[in-house]
């Protein structure tokens, strides 16, 4: 067991590996507000379709995500038990399972109109988000392998080059969306298809720069060879420990996507609105994503080691600075929301006061849920980091589906309070699944582990 680390040390441990993290969340995230800003410069229509389709893609991907998750808790033990083999068998068999997934998933973007219809979404919106998704939805195989490679370098602590090639490809996405949505420097006007297109160049780019950097930064870990060989019993540690990630990533992002799928009946506009209060909220929650990252790979780490002292200061000192960074963005939402509104909207738009209208009662119930969004997410990554995955799954399934879209659908429609209402059926929801994580990891698990180190 190592010396225990000060809390200094420990803040300066998770800065050093988080500060990548979330800077490789927020280029990730560059690629999506780009859509969402260039589509808005184009056309309502347009954002509201993206809006729809791109949050549909979302919901299938971070279902998929789930064996990726999985990849990084293992990695991190693996590396602390010095256990190579263990660590090239777990990754590799999650880039296996992640193109199962994959190959099942296309099938429901390509043919993705009927299910928007049977959504309740208008003829137009239901047809634009389909022709977006009948290409984009290809991209769904190299962004979960890349998603897979990512965790495996960042479990090993190589954040750094996760944050630059995150950029890369957002620097890709901007240049191609630029040139085929408006068509510009003499390519094609492509609209919602050339955002499509431009989705799948930067999860290409993506795939080749991970891949390239792990057969040259790595090579001891031989991570590509003989990939095609099958390893069933890593495979099932994997899926077993990687479904219930899934489901529970799913559970949220499902809360989300149905929120969007409630804010269409409202009509374009505030789906338009609803799109963009979401891009904002989004940005901020990256930063709580990659410290929850931090946090899955220390406890990993420190469960790998058996050392129930680093768990619980680490734990303590990356909730303690998701809380103040939740304070600071509370603080922005509710005082500069038209300013952050407006960036995605060209000055001289037809429906810019409604959609600011609208917006700014969106941003004022983000502003609440960035607490417990923040707060939930930081346990479920310190679960992760335990390879606990199966009661967060049921935690979440209770708070998202048998709370907050009741919650959404009662607030916005049987009460009348309309979008404000549908979002703050989200706060409800997060907050209470703020609450059964947190008491799971604090009072359970840990003491659990505590426990368990002292009979050793």
């Amino acid at each position: 067991m190592q010396p225990a680390q000060t809390y200094f040390q420990h803040a300066r441990a998770i800065l050093v590996l988080g500060l990548p993290l979330i800077g490789g969340h927020l280029a990730q995230m560059a690629i999506g507000v780009t859509d969402t800003v260039m589509l808005g410069w184009y056309g309502v229509d347009a954002l509201a379709a993206v809006t729809l389709g791109s949050t549909y893609f979302f919901v299938l991907f971070i279902f998929g995500s789930g064996f990726a998750w999985a990849v990084m808790p293992m990695v991190a033990s693996f590396a602390a038990e010095e256990d190579e083999i263990g660590l090239r068998r777990a990754t590799r068999m999650g880039l296996w399972l992640s193109t199962g997934f994959a190959l099942l998933a296309l099938p429901l973007m390509v043919w993705s109109e009927p299910i928007l219809r049977q959504m309740g979404q208008g003829d137009v919106v239901a047809a634009n988000a389909s022709a977006y998704l009948q290409i984009a939805g290809f991209g769904i195989l190299p962004a979960l392998l890349v998603m897979v490679i990512k965790s495996y370098l960042a479990a090993l602590e190589r954040t750094q080059v996760v944050l630059w090639i995150t950029v890369l490809a957002a620097a890709v996405n901007a240049l191609v969306n630029y040139a085929l949505i408006f068509g510009n420097w003499g390519a094609p006007e492509l609209g919602i298809r050339g955002a499509a297109i431009a989705s799948i160049a930067t999860q290409t780019v993506s795939l080749i720069g991970v891949v390239i950097y792990a057969r040259l930064a790595l090579p001891e870990h031989a991570l590509f060879q003989r990939l095609w060989r099958a390893d069933t019993q890593m495979l099932s540690r994997v899926f077993v420990l990687g479904w219930p990630i899934g489901l529970t990533a799913l559970s949220e992002v499902g809360l989300f996507a149905a929120s969007a799928v409630m804010m269409g009946w409202l009509g374009t506009v505030p789906l338009a609105a609803h799109g963009i209060a979401v891009q904002l909220a989004s940005i901020t929650f990256m930063v709580h994503l990659g410290l929850s990252n931090v946090a899955t790979i220390r406890a990993g780490n420190a469960y790998g080691r058996q050392d129930p002292i680093q768990m619980d200061r680490g734990a303590r000192v990356v909730t303690a600075m998701s809380l103040i960074f939740a304070a600071l963005t509370i603080g922005l939402f509710l005082l500069l929301p038209e300013e952050f509104l407006s960036l995605f909207m060209q000055q001289d738009e037809p429906r810019r006061p409604e959609i600011l209208a609208i917006g700014v009662g969106l941003l004022a119930m983000a502003a609440l849920f960035q607490l417990v969004d923040g707060a939930q997410v930081i346990s479920l990554g310190l679960l992760r980091g335990v390879q606990d995955t199966r009661m967060p799954m049921i935690y979440a399934a209770v708070s998202y589906w048998a709370v907050g879209v009741p919650a959404s659908y009662i607030f916005g429609f049987k009460l009348g309070f309309g979008g404000v209402g549908i979002w703050l059926g989200l706060v409800l929801g997060l907050a209470v699944a703020a609450v059964l994580l947190s008491v799971r990891f604090w009072n359970s698990i840990l003491k659990e582990f505590k426990s368990r180190a002292d009979l050793t």
